[in-house]
């Protein structure tokens, strides 16, 4: 009977001591408030890096891309930059290839011909330095984005759609078109081809 008594003493000894101690719950709740809210703050300013990273990579990007627009114009700048004033030459070559051309047909000093001539392929060459050339156009496929085409003719020996003759050259600064080249272009032959008599025809 003692022995029973001292075992409820304990138990109810335990109990007791089972209820001062706090509940895990209570606890937790003490100890997750304020690492709550330190969690709270820290996924906030997390979140706030991110939006200026993704700003800060956006603004690198459009930097890259304005620093290789900028750099292309410069290039192109470079390049065409004398377009101007290369095309106001050209009339130039104009006059001493038909000066030339003239001078021949006339039968007049050759001494002159050839200085016209000398003179011709220097400011030709001259040009090409510059990236001037001139258009390919005699017997090459009509090219709309390279040749005007001012007339058309019919040929018998040129097929349709090539250059016939060429009135004016056209030339290129590098590559881009300094000058469209005037030509005539071929229709082919207007001639139908006759029709094949039948046997009943011939007789």
């Amino acid at each position: 009977m003692d022995q029973n008594d001292k075992n409820t003493n304990t138990i109810e000894e335990l109990e007791a001591k089972t209820q001062e101690l706090p509940s895990p719950s209570d606890e937790s709740q003490e100890e997750t408030g304020p690492v709550a809210e330190l969690r709270r703050a820290l996924a906030s300013k997390t979140a706030e890096c991110q939006v200026l990273q993704d700003k800060y990579l956006r603004l690198a990007a459009e930097f890259e891309n304005y620093k290789r627009v900028t750099q292309r114009e410069q290039r192109e700048q470079i390049r065409f930059g004398n377009e101007q004033i290369l095309r106001e030459l050209l009339p130039v070559l104009d006059n001493l290839e038909r000066a030339i051309r003239s001078a021949k047909e006339n039968g007049e000093g050759e001494a002159l011909v050839q200085g016209v001539e000398l003179t011709l392929k220097q400011l030709t060459e001259a040009l090409a330095k510059f990236g001037v050339r001139p258009i390919a156009s005699v017997g090459e496929p009509f090219d709309p984005t390279r040749h005007q085409a001012v007339a058309q003719v019919e040929s018998a020996e040129v097929a349709a759609n090539m250059v016939v003759e060429e009135f004016q050259k056209g030339y290129l600064l590098h590559d881009r078109l300094l000058r469209a080249a005037m030509v005539s272009v071929s229709m082919g032959t207007s001639d139908k081809p006759e029709k094949p008599t039948s046997k009943d025809d011939a007789d």
